[in-house]
């Protein structure tokens, strides 16, 4: 099975009752779904993110699994999950990969392509 198998669909949001522009500080949740359309079941092992903000500072985020768990995701099956991150400025980007492990032990990444942060209304 490739990476391109596993379908990954970021969903971010502006948190404007936790940020403070003022201060500079911008709050951002995302949901991901993760979608495996393979015929193998598949673990989630870690992720890596870089995230960038509008001042070409950039942040690398590893960890095992997400959100406390190493969730398993079964053949046709979605999981579903969502986080935080603040930034100092009201735009940036996030991409990485996550390290999915096979029921036999064989490792693979499945690249999340970059997505946008974004403070509504900023561009009128």
């Amino acid at each position: 099975m490739s990476a391109a198998a596993i379908h990954i669909t970021p969903v971010p949001r502006y948190l404007a009752d936790r940020s403070s522009p003022e201060d500079e500080h911008y709050v951002f949740a995302y949901t991901i779904t993760i979608d495996n359309q393979s015929d193998e079941t598949v673990t989630l092992i870690s992720r890596r993110w870089l995230i960038t903000d509008a001042n070409g500072k950039r942040i690398e985020v590893e960890g095992s699994g997400v959100v406390g768990e190493q969730p398993t995701i079964a053949a046709g099956d979605t999981y579903t999950y969502t986080s935080g991150v603040s930034l100092e400025t009201p735009v940036g980007v996030m991409e990485g990969f996550y390290l999915l492990r096979h029921h036999d032990g064989s490792e693979f990444e499945a690249s999340i392509a970059p997505f946008r942060l974004a403070q509504p209304n900023l561009i009128n």
